[in-house]
């Protein structure tokens, strides 16, 4: 399965702020790769965004896989993100440092 289409990403560019920090919930082993939005209510620890990769949990593969699908939605590169916390887990906390 390829990568998807810019169009298919919702546009996250307000993340992309000098050191915002972005929680996210991983989902590895997906049918699809995909960033969906969840509202601030439902979140209950800060998850604000849910992404699902393909890629396996195995050698930092979906973590590798995330980076880049959360860096082409919010339109930079993906050597601006750095991960804060959550290398094995499916919490996950992104900084963006241009």
């Amino acid at each position: 399965m390829g990568k998807p289409k810019q169009k298919d990403l919702p546009d996250l560019s307000h993340l992309a702020v000098a050191g915002a920090e972005i929680p996210v919930r991983v989902t590895p082993k997906a049918s699809r790769n995909a960033i969906l939005p969840i509202p601030q209510a439902e979140s209950g620890q800060g998850v604000s965004l849910k992404i699902t990769v393909t890629a396996a949990p195995e050698n930092g593969k979906a973590t590798a896989s995330v980076k880049s699908l959360l860096a082409r939605a919010m339109r930079i590169a993906p050597s601006d993100l750095e991960l804060l916390r959550g290398a094995t887990s499916r919490d996950k906390v992104f900084a963006y440092r241009p």
